[in-house]
């Protein structure tokens, strides 16, 4: 039985490769996740960077609190089943007037992973609209990987400013509009990709990757998840521990780990300093 999801959305998500608008917070809940990014970009001086923009559930407890949101989990059982990893997470922020961009891609070019049955659910702390830089979406992109080629491009927010090596039918694209506190969900190997903000005002979108146990990292070792549902008995995954209380040190050091051995896969093949 279904636990939160539809039988056409699942339909919708198989076919098309995403599917759009969840309610997964409440609009006040979404102004407070704001808020409590806000308050540690203000601590440190400025919009959050580097590596603390990603797998902040290991060193932030509301956002350890986030990839474990029953309804989020409820949404992504239904696609990925019961046994569930948190692979990653990601902090998606443009800035108002900010050239940052998202060029077409597939999630699973660089990750490394053994098959594609991979889920995003990119939650919106912010209303996403076609003004402020939402995602596009081509339906029917997911059904195979394709080539790709590195831009490194000083405004592309991915990894490696990575881009699919064909041509895009954009006018078959899909707006991604959401909602604060809404979120979509798609398949690893969809083609998708983000334009700037041209608003007064910051998007700020949390992505959270989620595959079921059974997936393994097959290009390098000493991978990491954190399970927030169900049981692992592959273990295919070294064990992440999740923090006791924001930014303590020893979860600041695990995290620094971590992304070291993450890093040594998504940027493997070039010489550009990770997590920029």
């Amino acid at each position: 039985m279904l636990k939160r999801l539809s039988p056409a959305a699942v339909e919708a998500y198989h076919g098309d490769g995403f599917y759009f608008p969840v309610r997964a917070l409440s609009a006040d809940e979404a102004r407070g996740y704001r808020r409590s990014l806000e308050a540690v970009e203000a601590a440190q001086g400025g919009p959050l960077r580097g590596e603390l923009r990603h797998k902040g559930h290991l060193v932030f407890t509301w956002l350890d609190a986030l990839v474990r949101h029953p309804v989020i989990l409820d949404a992504v059982e239904d696609i990925l089943g019961p046994n569930i990893l948190c692979w990653s997470s990601s902090f998606f922020l443009k800035e108002a007037r900010d050239p940052a961009y998202v060029s077409w891609h597939q999630d699973a070019t660089y990750w490394g992973l053994s098959e594609p049955d991979v889920v995003t659910a990119w939650v919106a702390f912010t209303d996403a609209t076609v003004e402020n830089g939402a995602m596009r979406m081509v339906p029917g992109t997911h059904r195979e990987q394709v080539v790709h080629r590195d831009t490194f491009a000083t405004h592309n927010l991915l990894t490696r400013g990575q881009e699919v090596a064909k041509v895009v039918d954009e006018a078959r694209a899909v707006d991604i509009v959401l909602m604060a506190g809404e979120m979509s969900l798609h398949h690893v190997l969809m083609f998708h990709s983000s334009p700037p903000n041209r608003s007064h005002d910051r998007r700020i979108g949390f992505a959270i990757r989620y595959l079921p146990t059974r997936v393994r990292q097959v290009a390098g070792s000493g991978d990491s998840a954190l399970l927030v549902r169900g049981i692992d008995t592959y273990r295919h995954f070294e064990a992440e521990v999740p923090p006791a209380r924001d930014l303590e040190p020893e979860a600041l050091a695990r995290h620094a780990a971590i992304m070291k051995r993450q890093a040594e896969v998504l940027y493997r093949g070039t010489s550009v300093e990770p997590f920029r």
